[in-house]
């Protein structure tokens, strides 16, 4: 097995177990090493750190293990049992609910693997060049989880593998076939869209928020913008809305949403659907017109280069938001930018409730749920921010 090398100094985040090795850290990259290779990661001065999957680019190595625990098949069977153990700890398997994260990355201790269930259907998305090699090894753990009910792995790696790899994933089942695209969350129907769908087809770190949604929507007008396959949309005709309009600039989306609606309640004349850009419905709709809003956009600063247009970004849409709440409102505002930290998601709503003019006050504040957990060290994993706030 292959040695790199770290500089002298560069031991401290590893003896953290921070998960990451970035290639200013190494006395060397080397040009001849294939990405995805397993590879034990040295001190300056000799002392085995772990082990992990080597690939080019800033981050150099992901750490799986920190001592001499081998990777290999019995390595990603353990990790894999581990991480369904806590979902059942969490009591995510249910007659009611069968979608959830299965994996969360480092949150899980395998970072570069994302793998989300919808009923007997495992969907795995591969980040990194190592975890892409093992996908084979990783589905055949995946259906020998116990009581897990696992008969389909569907391998989703397309967009998320880094294309100076040269990889040329292929999206395709890996074991089985499904018959159904249908998942249960909390007692609601959702068709979920792994094929051709964004990430894995449906935005499960949203369930605990959207559960929240349904308790603020009894008789409340609700516009739902960037409604993707319209999760909140359904959670709050449920909560009793007495009227929903769906917003997305995809008419492909809004067709999910529409068939999501239909699913769980028919032909139900509440709900509404509209396929236009966020700014120019807001701009088009009357001050005052909703009683509650949602605003879960998707990332405006996939990179830091981005951040301070972002913030703007942010600002912005959520100033155009509260000036369609009627007074005593709610609005359910999000960002996803791992870029954009908590505080600074904050200060862009504040600024926005400033230039609006209105009183408004923090309800609630608002994460990713148990399904995917943070690492402790590796804070980075916390990505989703929200606030639930009351505007009058």
């Amino acid at each position: 097995m292959r040695e790199l090398k770290l500089k002298r100094g560069k031991e401290e985040s590893l003896d953290r177990f921070h998960p990451w090795v970035f290639s200013g850290a190494l006395t060397h990259m080397p040009d001849d090493l294939d990405e995805g290779t397993v590879v034990r990661v040295i001190s300056s001065d000799g002392r085995m750190m772990g082990h992990g999957h080597f690939q080019i680019g800033s981050i150099a190595v992901r750490m799986l293990t920190f001592d001499e625990t081998p990777v290999d098949e019995a390595f990603y069977a353990d990790r894999l049992l581990h991480a369904w153990q806590l979902r059942v700890a969490l009591g995510l398997r249910r007659p009611d609910n069968n979608a959830m994260r299965l994996v969360h990355g480092e949150g899980d201790f395998l970072p570069g693997l994302v793998v989300d269930l919808y009923g007997d259907t495992a969907v795995v998305q591969a980040h990194s060049p190592g975890m892409h090699f093992a996908r084979e090894i990783i589905a055949r753990a995946l259906v020998a989880l116990p009581d897990a009910g696992i008969r389909n792995v569907y391998y989703k790696s397309e967009t998320t593998l880094p294309y100076k790899a040269r990889l040329d994933p292929v999206n395709d089942y890996l074991i089985g076939s499904a018959d159904t695209d249908i998942a249960l969350e909390n007692g609601l129907k959702f068709h979920v869209d792994w094929l051709r769908g964004q990430k894995t087809g449906f935005f499960v770190d949203q369930r605990d928020n959207r559960s929240l949604l349904q308790h603020y929507a009894a008789g409340r007008r609700v516009l739902n913008m960037f409604c993707y396959t319209g999760g909140f949309s359904v959670y709050a005709m449920r909560g009793g809305a007495q009227l929903v309009h769906s917003v997305d600039s995809s008419a492909k989306a809004v067709a999910l949403t529409d068939e999501n609606i239909a699913l769980n309640f028919g032909d139900d004349a509440r709900h509404a659907s509209f396929a236009e850009d966020a700014f120019k419905y807001l701009d088009g709709a009357a001050d005052g017109a909703y009683d509650l809003v949602v605003l879960d956009p998707p990332a405006f600063a996939k990179h830091r280069s981005a951040l301070r247009n972002a913030l703007r970004g942010y600002q912005r849409l959520n100033a155009a938001g509260m000036r369609k709440i009627a007074s005593g409102g709610i609005l359910f505002t999000f960002s996803c930018s791992q870029a954009v930290s908590r505080e600074q998601f904050r200060l862009a709503v504040f600024s926005a409730a400033a230039q609006t003019g209105r009183r408004v006050r923090i309800l609630h504040q608002l994460t990713q749920p148990a399904d995917h957990p943070v690492n402790i060290y590796h804070p980075e994993g916390e990505y989703l921010k929200g606030l639930v706030l009351y505007v009058e």
